[in-house]
């Protein structure tokens, strides 16, 4: 029998063995000198002074929006292609999402002409996502932002040290969730181009508190005062050792990502061409998955069945949020239509660095066959 392929699994090994060990070993395991370590590292891959280690992406987005100073009566527009988390944290933080259509099938990512027509007087923000990994032209946003007086701000998640993401909105969250890039099982970073931002969103992740125990343990201080509503919102130091393992490795596992898309791309054209994948070739992305429109009318979850049956795991990214129960019941009556006829057609075939050309040529066979 053919061995599984597996939509997206982590590259992990003895190296983050070691790491973990030597944590226990030093019996020191709540947020010290490696979660420290791993924010700086991840912040100059970034051309970025620093960053604030959480543990996860939608905690990293939740202190994103309170630092820059979104709340109640405020609104943010946003994509509802992408994962929930995305519009949750808006909520988390008593704003308004402003749900935005895609651009187009070929481009999904959120529409920029529609973006601007849905601003109000309380508009205060815009979040862009970059789906799959291929990124939005953050330029072109950012010209957007300034012209409306809105603070941008990224949902990195899929898209780690990739061109300028950033480096060019007001604040960035990224996601080393088990499928993402890279790894620390849960987990999350944020950037933010202003230093007084950045530092209130690392009061915020730790209670508001101004020392931690780190610098008590050290006798830097011996007590602590909470200056802000903040959250527990850490990262540990055994997923920032984690992560320091698995930082060496990011390029050189987006590239071989890239590399089994296009492979994907070539293949899909010559066998399959009323199979088609949004974006082109030549833009620019971190490929964190592979997602491809199946022709109109196939029944998508038959497909799928029918991978499941030789051994290849496939997924759908992503229902929209707008047509989730929660989000019908407070915005009813919202139509994107670009958006739902993307997510009726996307199918995620496999991705990941421990794939081979091979591999993307089974798939692409046992897609043909149950389609």
């Amino acid at each position: 029998m053919n061995k599984t392929i597996s939509l997206c699994d982590p590259i992990i090994g003895y190296e983050e063995k070691k790491a973990l060990c030597e944590v226990i070993d030093s019996q020191w395991l709540t947020m010290g000198e490696r979660v420290v370590a791993f924010e700086k590292t991840f912040a100059g891959l970034h051309h970025m002074a620093d960053a604030v280690a959480v543990n996860s992406c939608t905690a990293g987005l939740h202190l994103a929006l309170l630092g820059l100073g979104i709340g109640p009566g405020d609104e943010v527009l946003v994509p509802s292609l992408t994962f929930a988390a995305t519009v949750n944290a808006v909520m988390y933080c008593g704003a308004t999402p402003v749900f935005v259509d895609v651009e187009s099938e070929d481009i999904p990512h959120i529409s920029i002409a529609d973006a601007e027509a849905g601003i109000s007087s309380d508009t205060k923000a815009v979040m862009v996502m970059h789906y799959g990994g291929y990124l939005v032209d953050l330029r072109q946003w950012r010209d957007l932002a300034d012209k409306h007086g809105l603070y941008l701000i990224e949902d990195a998640a899929h898209a780690p040290e990739t061109g300028d993401v950033g480096r060019i909105s007001d604040a960035a969250a990224f996601s080393f969730f088990t499928n993402k890039n890279m790894t620390t099982a849960e987990g999350g970073m944020v950037l933010a181009t202003d230093s007084e931002v950045l530092q209130r969103i690392r009061g915020m992740r730790s209670h508001g508190m101004t020392t931690g125990t780190l610098d008590r343990h050290k006798g830097h201080a011996f007590s602590y005062d909470v200056t802000l509503l903040g959250y527990n919102y850490r990262m540990d130091e055994l997923r920032a050792a984690m992560g320091l393992v698995q930082l060496p490795h990011l390029a050189r596992w987006n590239g071989h990502r890239r590399q089994l898309s296009f492979r994907y791309r070539r293949v899909l054209r010559d066998r399959l061409p009323e199979v088609t994948i949004p974006f082109n070739e030549t833009h620019e992305t971190s490929a964190h998955i592979m997602p491809v429109l199946l022709p109109d009318g196939i029944n998508r979850q038959k497909v799928m069945e029918g991978l499941r049956h030789t051994g290849i795991q496939s997924s759908i990214h992503y229902p929209p949020v707008h047509q989730f129960s929660y989000y019908r019941k407070r915005f009813p009556d919202i139509s994107l239509p670009n958006t739902e006829r993307f997510c009726a057609r996307e199918l995620t075939l496999p991705l990941h660095p421990g794939l081979s050309e091979g591999d993307v040529d089974r798939v692409i066979e046992a897609l043909k066959q149950a389609l």
